[in-house]
């Protein structure tokens, strides 16, 4: 189901017209009624509008797809794997994640993230992380150091640095992220253990 189904499905549901939902949403009644039919397309702050006004997480519209032996993705056919409390959009960009030691990704981040490192929890693991901005003002934590990173920015570091990124603006931002190590090969790796 495409997300203008699932959108017209939990509207009516909740018994909300298309004019109540344009009021709450600030989007065009025609805009919404072709959403719903799949005639157009949504930016992710306009459909996190939208998951408020019907009161369901974001997470509801999107359905994980399983990841294909591909190895080539076509871009309509990247799909969402993780969503991190209705912050922080994971889509695939590898068709076999559980045999390769990167992970490619593509992340949007919504606003609202608090800039001030304090406020912020650190991460530290093994591996490497490289981001390139693709949209947007990232705000990058490491060590003791804030950088912001504007669209065509980049930074790789070392991930058993304290570290953290978020969106301190007021836009999406869009981010581009190759990780090391995958966790689906970690996974798979722990599986086949047991599995001996």
């Amino acid at each position: 189901m495409d997300i203008g189904a699932r959108i017209r499905e939990l509207r009516n549901d909740k018994k909300i017209t298309l004019r109540e939902l344009s009021e709450k949403t600030k989007l065009s009644t025609g805009y919404l009624s072709q959403l719903e039919r799949g005639l157009t397309t949504i930016a992710t702050d306009s459909l996190e509008d939208i998951a408020i006004a019907l009161g369901a997480d974001l997470s509801y519209f999107f359905v994980p797809t399983e990841s294909k032996n591909d190895i080539v993705i076509r871009s309509y056919e990247k799909s969402v794997f993780q969503i991190e409390s209705d912050k922080f959009i994971h889509y695939n960009l590898s068709g076999n994640t559980e045999d390769k030691h990167m992970l490619p990704k593509i992340v949007l981040i919504m606003p609202g993230c608090n800039r001030n490192k304090e406020e912020l929890k650190e991460f530290r693991h093994k591996g490497e992380e490289f981001l390139y901005v693709l949209k947007g003002i990232l705000t990058v934590f490491i060590d003791k150091e804030k950088y912001e990173l504007h669209e065509g920015d980049s930074i790789h570091f070392d991930s058993a640095i304290a570290h953290n990124w978020c969106n301190g603006a007021n836009n999406v931002v869009k981010v581009l992220v190759i990780g090391t190590p995958n966790p689906f090969m970690i996974k798979k790796m722990k599986k086949n253990k047991f599995n001996i």
